[in-house]
C-alpha cells in the first residue's frame, strides 16, 4: 500500500480579501509520546469516547485509541465544542491526562471539566481554564479533579489558539485504586532496521506507553534476549552478513511489567555480504520528481520511516546520489519501510553510475523487476561493480504506487584512490598591522588523500572579501606545501581570515567538504593617526517635484583618530545628469577644527530648480592637512538623486551601498544572478556584514523614530529559517537591537512553484524586511548605523533602510467606531459583531487602537459593510501564534498590519462576501 503521513493542517487568516491578518500552519509529525509519569497508585479507567462534532478525517474515537499520533478534531470555527468519556458505570476518578500529538507546536486550549450520572444533565467539576500543550513537555496536560464518583466526564472547549477547533489525541481518565502497578506497557510499534555498515544492524522503533512510565526495552534476536536498553528508541546489533536474524522488542516499566512483542523484522543473510560501508549516507541526493513532502533527502537519512516518492506517472523515476569522488562499489541496497502496512510490491529498477571524469551514466545493473515484501524486510540487494562517483536508480514501474518509492538508497563499497586537499593552517603577518601596512597571508595545504593531486590554487578571504590567490603545485599523497599572497593594506577593523583550496573544484577529491580553514583568531588592523573627513550631503525637500527649488547642504564628519587642521575646508557639489554631464556646480566651505569623531552642522551651498531625471550628486572635500593619503580616498562620494513622477512618500530611502562602511563591511555586486545576494537586491548591489565590528552607516536627512531594513540572513539547513538580531547605533552610541528572521525569506526550486525546501533547487527569494520603532526621535543629520557585534550571531546582507517620523492615528469618531475590549481574536470579532448587529445605524465601523492583536483564523463579517480603522501600520498589527510557517496575505505584500478597510456583504442571502475599501500595507512586517 502507499502510506502517507498525517495531513498538514494549514492555518489561513484573512478577513476575506482585504483586511489582512497573519496566518501559519501546524504539521503533525510522528514522534514518541511522553509517558505519563503520574504516581503509581493511579490507573487509567476504560472509557468510550464521543463528541459534539468531528472532522470526517479525525473522529472522536482517535482520542481513546492509545495512539498519541492520531487525534480528534471538532468542526472548525464552531466553538463551543465538547468531547466526553463514558466509563460504563459510576467510577471514582481524580485525574485527567490530555495529550496532543507530540510533534505539534505549542498551543493553549480553554476548557472546563463537567460530569454527569446520566449523560444528559452535567455539572462543572473544574471551571474553564487555559491549558497549554507544549512539545517540550510531551504535549501532555494533567487536570487534577476532586475525587468524584461519576460515569460521564466531558471536556467543554471554548477556544484554541493553534486551530479554530477542539483537538485531542488522548483523553485519559484516572482514578485512585491503591495497590501495586500491574498494568503492562503497550507494545512498541514500527520496528525497523537499517545496515549502516557491513556486519551492523541498526534497529529503531516507536515508543510504547504506560500508565506510570516506560523505563526500558528488551531486544530479542531469533527469540533470544539480545540486549536490555534504557528508555531509548534505537539499538545497533553486530551480526555476520551471512546470518538471517529476526528481531522483536518489548517494553518494560519500573514494576517489572513487560509488554507484548513488537512487530517482527527479519534481516535476511546473504552468502556474499556487502563489502565496505554505506557511502551514500547523508551525501547530496537529487530526484527527477517529487510528490508532496516525500523528497529525495528522505532516501539516505538512515531512517526507513521516511521515504522518497516520484511524481505519479512521471516515469522513469530517477534518484541520484553523489558520492563526491570515485568509489569501488560492490552492491546497492534499496529499502522500503518493513512495516506490514506497506504491502508487497514489485519495482523495476536499473542501476547506473558515472565515473568522476565522465559526463554520462553507464549501466551497472540492467533493468530488473525486484520484489519488495515486508515479510522479508522490504529490502532488495543488487550486486554491482565499478568505480563511480555518482550512482543512479532509474525506476520504470511500481505495482504498489504510480511512481518509484525508496525509503533507503544504500551504496556499499570503499573509496577509490584519490587526493584529498585540506588546509591545515591560515596565518598572516605582521601580527599587528596598521592601515598603511601591507599584509601577507599564508596557508599550509596538505594532501590527506591516497593519490597525488594536480596543481590548483588557494583563495584568501578577509570576511567574505577575496584579498589574494596563491598557486599550489601538485602534491604527493601525504605531502604539504605553504603558499603566500599579498593582501595589501586594509582599513582599520577586525577581520576573520579564511583560506580555501581548490575552490573551483579543479581537482577531484575524496571529499570536497574539508577544503577550507578559518583562523579562530581575529586579524585586527589598527587605525593610523590621521584625520579622515567624509561628506554628508542632504537636500530639501527630500523628494522634490519638477519645478521646485531644491537646496543642497553638506555636513563634514571626521571619522579619523585625530582632529583636523584649522582653517577652511572646501566643499564642491556637482550635480551630474544620467550621461555624466554637469548640470550644476555649487561650492562652499567650513572653517574651523573638526575633532576626531565629531561632525559639523550642514553648510548651505545653494539651490537648483528641479527637473525630471536621474542624477548623481558628487561631493568633493578638499584634502585636510592632517589627513594622510591613505585616508583621502573617501573625500569624494557619489549619491543618487531622482526627480520624477510618482508618490512623494513620507519616508527616506538609504541604499546600503551608498552608506559609510567600516569594520570589514563589503559592497557586493552588481549582477543579475537569481538567488544571489547582489542579484536579488535593489540596484543589484548590497552590503555584507560578516565579521564582528562590520557596519554600514547613513546620515539622516529628516527626523525619524522608525527604521525599516531589507536584509538577508542565512536559512536553516531544513529550510525553516533562523532568528537573529543586529545592533542599531545612533551617533556612535548603541541604541537598540532589531530582531530579524529568515523564516519567511528563502524560497527554492522552480519559478512557477517555489517552496521552503532547500532540496528543491536553487534559491529564488533571499530577502525580507524588518522594522522597529526607535526608543526616541532621532534628529536630521544624525548617524544611524547597523553593526554586527559579538551578540549578533550570524552573517548579514543589507539592501537598504528606510526612516520615517510616525505617530498613531486617533479614533476618527468614538461615538461611531466601536473599540475591542482587548487584543484577542474574539475581542475583535465581538466588536465586528457589535457593529454588524447594530440596528440604530449609529455604528459604522471598528477602531483598533495601537497594539498587537492575536488571531489564528478568519474573522466573520457579512450582511453589512463595516469600516475597520487602525492606529496606523506602525501601531496596529495582527500576529499569528509563534511557530507559524506561513503568513496568509490576500492583498498587498507580506503585511500583518491593518490601517483601514471596509468589509461587508457582496452577495445575496446566505453569501459571505468582502468588499475592500482600502488596505494600506506596511513595509517589512514580520
Amino acid at each position: 500500500m502507499r502510506r502517507l503521513p498525517p495531513r498538514p493542517r494549514q492555518l489561513a487568516a484573512t478577513l476575506a480579501t482585504g483586511l489582512l491578518v497573519a496566518a501559519g500552519s501546524l504539521f503533525p509529525t510522528p514522534a514518541s509520546a511522553r509517558p505519563d509519569a503520574g504516581p503509581a497508585p493511579r490507573v487509567a479507567v476504560a472509557a468510550s469516547i464521543s463528541a459534539s462534532s468531528s472532522h470526517p478525517e479525525y473522529p472522536a474515537g482517535n482520542a481513546g485509541d492509545g495512539n498519541p499520533a492520531t487525534y480528534w478534531e471538532s468542526a472548525n470555527n464552531a466553538f463551543p465544542q465538547w468531547i466526553q468519556a463514558d466509563l460504563g458505570s459510576a467510577t471514582d476518578v481524580n485525574r485527567l491526562v490530555l495529550k496532543l500529538p507530540p510533534g505539534w507546536g505549542t498551543r493553549t486550549q480553554t476548557l472546563s471539566v463537567q460530569n454527569s450520572a446520566n449523560g444528559s444533565t452535567f455539572s462543572t467539576l473544574v471551571a474553564a481554564t487555559g491549558y497549554t500543550f507544549d512539545p517540550a513537555g510531551g504535549n501532555t496536560v494533567t487536570v487534577n479533579l476532586p475525587t468524584t464518583n461519576t460515569r460521564y466526564l466531558r471536556l467543554h472547549i471554548t477556544a484554541n489558539n493553534g486551530w479554530p477547533a477542539g483537538q485531542l489525541a488522548e483523553f485519559e481518565v484516572h482514578g485512585p485504586t491503591g495497590g501495586p502497578d500491574s498494568q503492562a506497557p503497550s507494545a512498541p510499534t514500527n520496528l525497523a532496521y537499517t545496515q549502516p555498515a557491513s556486519g551492523q544492524i541498526r534497529l529503531t522503533w516507536n515508543a510504547a506507553s504506560d500508565n506510570v512510565g516506560v523505563t526500558g526495552y528488551d531486544v530479542y534476536a531469533n527469540g533470544t534476549l539480545r540486549a536490555n536498553v534504557g528508555n531509548v528508541l534505537t539499538y545497533t546489533d553486530s551480526q555476520p552478513a551471512s546470518a538471517t536474524v529476526s528481531y522483536q522488542v518489548r517494553a518494560r516499566d519500573a514494576a517489572g511489567n513487560v509488554s507484548a512483542n513488537s512487530n517482527t523484522v527479519t534481516r535476511n543473510g546473504t552468502g556474499t555480504p556487502p563489502t565496505g560501508t554505506n557511502l551514500a549516507l547523508g551525501k547530496p541526493i537529487t530526484a527527477s520528481s517529487t510528490v508532496h513532502t516525500f523528497v529525495a533527502a528522505n532516501a539516505n537519512d538512515d531512517n526507513v520511516s521516511t521515504y522518497w516518492e516520484g511524481a505519479g506517472g512521471a516515469y522513469p523515476s530517477v534518484l541520484t546520489v553523489q558520492l563526491g569522488a570515485n568509489a569501488t562499489v560492490s552492491s546497492v541496497v534499496v529499502r522500503l519501510n518493513p512495516d506490514p502496512a506497506w504491502g508487497q510490491r514489485n519495482q523495476t529498477i536499473q542501476v547506473l553510475g558515472r565515473e568522476q571524469s565522465g559526463s554520462s551514466f553507464g549501466s551497472l545493473s540492467g533493468a530488473t523487476s525486484y520484489s519488495f515484501d515486508p515479510a522479508n524486510g522490504n529490502s532488495v540487494t543488487i550486486p554491482v561493480s565499478g568505480n563511480v562517483a555518482d550512482v543512479r536508480l532509474s525506476i520504470t514501474a511500481n505495482s504498489g504506487a504510480p511512481a518509484g518509492q525508496v525509503a533507503e538508497f544504500q551504496v556499499f563499497g570503499v573509496p577509490a584512490p584519490n587526493p584529498d586537499l585540506t588546509v591545515t593552517a591560515a596565518t598572516w603577518s605582521p601580527a599587528a598591522p596598521v592601515e598603511t601596512t601591507a599584509i601577507t597571508v599564508s596557508a599550509t595545504v596538505r594532501n590527506a588523500g591516497t593519490a597525488a593531486s594536480g596543481a590548483t590554487n588557494v583563495n584568501f578571504y578577509l570576511g567574505t572579501t577575496l584579498v589574494g590567490t596563491a598557486a599550489v603545485g601538485g602534491l604527493a599523497a601525504g605531502a604539504s606545501s605553504t603558499v603566500t599572497a599579498n593582501a595589501g593594506p586594509r582599513n582599520a577593523g577586525s577581520y576573520q581570515l579564511t583560506a580555501k583550496v581548490d575552490e573551483s573544484n579543479a581537482v577531484v577529491e575524496q571529499s570536497e567538504t574539508n577544503n577550507s580553514q578559518t583562523n579562530p583568531a581575529t586579524l585586527t588592523v589598527a587605525p593610523v593617526a590621521s584625520s579622515d573627513l567624509v561628506a554628508v550631503p542632504s537636500w530639501s525637500p527630500s523628494t522634490p517635484a519638477s519645478g521646485r527649488q531644491v537646496t543642497f547642504s553638506v555636513a563634514i564628519r571626521n571619522q579619523g583618530s585625530t582632529a583636523s587642521a584649522g582653517g577652511a575646508h572646501g566643499i564642491t557639489v556637482t550635480l551630474l545628469n544620467a550621461s555624466g554631464g554637469t548640470v550644476r556646480t555649487l561650492t562652499g566651505s567650513y572653517t574651523g577644527t573638526i575633532a576626531a569623531g565629531a561632525g559639523t552642522a550642514p553648510v548651505n551651498l545653494g539651490s537648483w530648480t528641479a527637473a525630471n531625471g536621474r542624477y548623481t550628486l558628487r561631493t568633493v572635500l578638499a584634502a585636510d592637512a592632517n589627513e594622510l593619503p591613505v585616508k583621502q580616498g573617501n573625500n569624494t562620494s557619489d549619491t543618487p538623486f531622482f526627480v520624477g513622477r510618482g508618490a512623494n512618500l513620507g519616508y527616506e530611502m538609504h541604499e546600503a551601498e551608498d552608506g559609510t562602511l567600516g569594520g570589514g563591511a563589503t559592497v557586493i555586486g552588481p549582477n543579475r544572478i537569481v538567488g544571489d545576494l547582489a542579484g536579488e537586491a535593489s540596484g543589484r548591489r548590497a552590503v555584507t556584514l560578516n565579521s564582528t565590528g562590520a557596519y554600514v552607516e547613513w546620515t539622516t536627512r529628516a527626523p525619524t523614530n522608525t527604521l525599516v531594513t531589507r536584509f538577508s540572513i542565512p536559512d536553516s539547513a531544513g529550510g525553516g529559517g533562523i532568528n537573529s538580531t543586529l545592533n542599531i547605533y545612533v551617533d556612535g552610541t548603541f541604541h537598540k537591537a532589531i530582531e530579524l528572521t529568515s523564516r519567511y525569506a528563502w524560497l527554492y526550486g522552480n519559478e512557477a512553484s517555489p517552496n521552503n525546501s532547500p532540496g528543491s533547487g536553487g534559491p529564488r527569494h533571499v530577502y525580507d524586511e524588518a522594522n522597529v520603532l526607535l526608543n526616541s526621535s532621532v534628529p536630521a543629520g544624525s548617524r544611524i548605523r547597523l553593526q554586527k557585534d559579538p551578540a549578533n550571531s550570524t552573517t548579514y546582507a543589507i539592501d537598504f533602510v528606510n526612516t520615517e517620523q510616525v505617530a498613531p492615528r486617533a479614533n476618527p469618531d468614538p461615538a461611531r467606531y466601536a473599540t475591542p475590549a482587548g487584543t484577542g481574536h474574539q475581542d475583535v470579532q465581538n466588536a465586528l459583531d457589535r457593529v454588524r448587529m447594530d440596528t440604530t445605524g449609529n455604528l459604522i465601523g471598528v477602531y483598533l487602537p495601537a497594539g498587537t492583536y492575536s488571531t489564528a483564523q478568519k474573522f466573520q463579517v457579512y450582511g453589512k459593510a463595516v469600516q475597520v480603522v487602525g492606529a496606523g501600520m506602525w501601531y496596529t498589527r495582527f500576529a499569528t501564534p509563534p511557530g507559524s510557517l506561513r503568513s496568509g496575505v490576500a492583498a498587498g505584500h507580506c503585511s500583518d498590519e491593518v490601517v483601514r478597510a471596509t468589509v461587508g456583504a457582496s452577495g445575496g442571502a446566505g453569501d459571505v462576501g468582502i468588499a475592500v475599501g482600502a488596505v494600506v500595507t506596511g513595509r517589512g512586517v514580520t
